[in-house]
């Protein structure tokens, strides 16, 4: 299920046939990711040049297509945590009191076959065999086990990693220069078996307080793909229900959601086409904030496409790259709006999958 912009990326490049099996039929993240960069940076340096006087002073160069160098990290500079590092016993206390009732509410959607998959991916189970063993014993005892094939951090409820999404700082291949998280490079992290830093192992259980900014709300429907949401429209969803944006405290995790959910296995085409989101206003903002995590009801958390077409997936580097923000995505708040719940305890380990990108999983809050 190819989104049509992710069409539009792939075309016109050289090399790609009808005979190159899932690549004909777009660009994978990766290239996306690299292409849009290259454009945004090629058009950007153009306009510098046209612009400057003949004159003018030499000033600092931009070392990245996303601004200066963003290492070492504020905890240190062989940090594999990011903000994950803010789950302390003192926030787990500080956090505890928004338990009132003891509900728990499902916060992620059923792994199945037929859910929206970004691109090529796959989700593939398998029980091998019927039953798959037995039997054994005196007692007759058989067992079923499953095979499942699929991109297990990036697939149906997702949790980014800070091993996913990185920049190209450099020449075009030099992986010496594509950077993520803490300034590591692909040289460092690259090998088939899984990445060898950042690897999602290394990020710490979340414990913490959950704000649900119910924008799609706010707006009186559902957002349609490409709407940028704006700090005013989460100023507008916070205030609509009594959440005092002063009250947002470092570690806490700022939720989005777009309605755009309500696609989900309804029409996975137009789920996939797209999606409404925050944009690097919302981003900055939740990194003035000091947040732990983001999260939203559709596949990216973040505007596709975004407003400025030079721009691909910006604000998982905002978030993700530049200052080790997580990013949970394909979440389900209809329970929590339901029950008038916009503040909560959201719980979510992570899988411990060593080298891994993200993780699947089953988060909830708790209220």
């Amino acid at each position: 299920m190819q989104s049509g912009w992710l069409q539009h990326f792939g075309q016109g490049r050289p090399g790609r046939g009808a005979g190159d099996g899932d690549e004909a039929k777009g660009v994978s993240r990766r290239e996306f990711l690299q292409g849009s960069v290259a454009a945004g940076v090629t058009a950007g340096l153009a306009a510098q040049a046209s612009a400057a006087p003949a004159y003018a002073a030499p000033v600092e160069q931009v070392t990245t297509p996303i601004g200066p160098p963003w290492w070492p990290s504020r905890w240190g500079a062989t940090d594999e945590a990011g903000a994950s590092n803010m789950m302390t016993p003192e926030n787990v206390l500080r956090v505890l009191p928004l338990i009132r009732t003891g509900r728990i509410f499902e916060l992620g959607r059923v792994y199945e076959a037929a859910m929206p998959l970004f691109g090529a991916r796959v989700f593939g189970l398998r029980i091998p065999g019927t039953p798959t063993g037995g039997p054994l014993g005196a007692n007759g005892m058989i067992y079923h086990d499953e095979f499942l094939a699929t991109e297990i951090g990036q697939v149906g409820t997702q949790f980014d990693g800070l091993g996913h999404i990185g920049c190209r700082a450099g020449r075009d291949g030099d992986m010496n220069e594509m950077r993520f998280y803490n300034g590591f490079t692909e040289t460092e992290i690259a090998n088939a078996y899984g990445l060898q830093k950042l690897g999602i192992q290394n990020c710490k259980p979340f414990f913490t307080r959950g704000i649900l900014v119910d924008v799609a709300g706010a707006k009186g429907g559902m957002l349609d793909k490409g709407y940028e949401v704006t700090l005013a429209d989460v100023r507008e969803a916070l205030a609509r229900v009594g959440t005092d944006e002063a009250s947002i405290q470092p570690g806490d995790g700022i939720f989005f959601n777009t309605g755009w959910g309500s696609l989900w296995m309804k029409d996975n085409d137009r789920f996939n086409s797209g999606e409404p989101g925050i944009g690097l206003e919302v981003a900055r903002w939740v990194v003035e904030k000091q947040a732990a995590l983001v999260g939203a009801d559709t596949w990216a958390t973040e505007v596709v496409p975004n407003p400025d077409p030079n721009l691909a997936f910006v604000v998982h580097q905002e978030l993700l790259t530049k200052n080790g923000i997580y990013n949970h995505e394909n979440l389900a708040f209809d329970e929590l709006i339901a029950a008038g719940v916009y503040e909560f305890v959201y719980v979510f380990a992570p899988l411990r999958i060593k080298g891994a990108t993200g993780s699947a999983g089953r988060p909830i809050a708790m209220a």
